[in-house]
């Protein structure tokens, strides 16, 4: 299996990724140099519906392949990276937030509902990266994450995209803050994102103070173009 190593560097952080003949799939423009025997592999042309899906998406209609025997070095970021194994079940990723993975992981797109889509200020239509089987994928975050599991009866709610990622039998759904209509003119929060079922979302509260730093003066923290806002 590839090795993936994360490490920190002046503040910065990036992915190394370990091929022992092996594959390797990125986002497009995440490389940022190589060494060894490893061949660069990026379709011509996709199918209409993956490209028409992946516009939709606001995601990457490419997203080379690197195959044989080296290290490759991926952009740096301010922000960070997360590193999830799965073991044969699927993630739903918030969109921006796939970085890279093994060749024997699974990539689809998932669709959200169209009312939640709505709600949500996503427009009529809303999709994400789903990734699923057996293998390593990387994930791009703001800042240090944190991992809840959820069980039947219980929930997590966000005021914003907080988390970057969920288990396939997590739902997700908007609404009301508050129960009466009018609370939410009176208590200061409108719509919140509403996580529940039985599996694991990644909770991504707060971001390294480099990256809100330079966030907060509306200069490009230059992160991966894909960092989830």
């Amino acid at each position: 299996m590839a090795e993936f190593k994360i490490h920190e560097l002046e503040g910065t952080r990036y992915v190394d990724v370990h091929l022992n003949h092996e594959m390797v799939r990125a986002e497009s423009g995440a490389l940022c140099y190589l060494h060894g025997d490893i061949a660069i592999h990026s379709r011509l042309m996709p199918s209409v519906g993956g490209l028409i899906k992946s516009l939709m998406a606001d995601e990457s209609v490419y997203r080379p392949t690197y195959t044989g025997t080296g290290v490759i070095t991926l952009e740096s970021s301010l922000g960070g990276f997360h590193l999830l194994d799965l073991q044969g079940e699927s993630w739903i990723l918030e969109r921006g937030a796939y970085w890279a993975s093994e060749g024997s992981v699974d990539l689809r797109f998932h669709r959200e509902r169209i009312l939640t889509s709505l709600w949500s200020g996503e427009g009529p239509v809303y999709l994400q990266t789903k990734v699923s089987g057996h293998g390593k994928v990387v994930v791009t975050t703001r800042g240090p994450v944190e991992e809840v599991a959820l069980t039947k009866g219980n929930r997590v709610e966000t005021e914003g995209k907080y988390v970057i990622a969920r288990t396939g039998d997590v739902n997700f759904k908007m609404r009301r803050a508050t129960k009466n209509f009018f609370g939410r003119f009176t208590g200061g929060e409108g719509l919140v994102r509403v996580y529940q079922g039985t599996g694991r979302i990644l909770l991504n509260p707060a971001p390294y103070w480099r990256y809100r730093i330079f966030t907060e003066r509306g200069q490009n923290p230059d992160v991966p173009a894909r960092t989830v806002a």
